[in-house]
């Protein structure tokens, strides 16, 4: 059994993509709050979004410290630098741009034939950008 992997072993610290994508509804450039995890409270702008693992990267939250080697050939300095990491969906809510968390709902607008849906806050009803 030398060299083989446990039956429950760890894959090394890869995320592993989900089997089918997850329909996110946060999108990039909205402002959301995180409601649960170490970062809980915090407010911050969405920088990405991974549809495959179902998480999100939020401006000034997870943040973790990435050690990296000087290489002059590549212009890296080195030292110890401060990053976002990804946090998962469920556990954010969209800002209203009253500065209320809230859930999204859509409405279908129809419009000289053509149907629409827009993102609405499901607390106050406004549309969200």
């Amino acid at each position: 059994m030398a060299g083989r992997k446990a039956a429950g072993a760890k894959t090394g610290g890869r995320k592993k993509a989900l089997a089918e994508p997850v329909r996110i509804r946060i999108k990039k450039n909205d402002t959301v709050k995180v409601i649960a995890g170490k970062d809980k409270g915090k407010t911050g702008r969405v920088l990405e979004v991974n549809q495959d693992t179902g998480r999100i990267l939020v401006e000034g939250v997870q943040m973790i410290k990435r050690h990296t080697r000087p290489n002059p050939a590549k212009q890296i300095k080195g030292g110890i630098a401060e990053k976002e990491s990804s946090i998962h969906a469920s556990n954010v809510m969209v800002m209203t741009p009253g500065g209320v968390p809230t859930r999204i709902g859509y409405k279908v607008e129809k419009e000289g034939g053509v149907s629409r849906r827009t993102r609405i806050a499901r607390k106050t009803g406004e549309t969200l950008k």
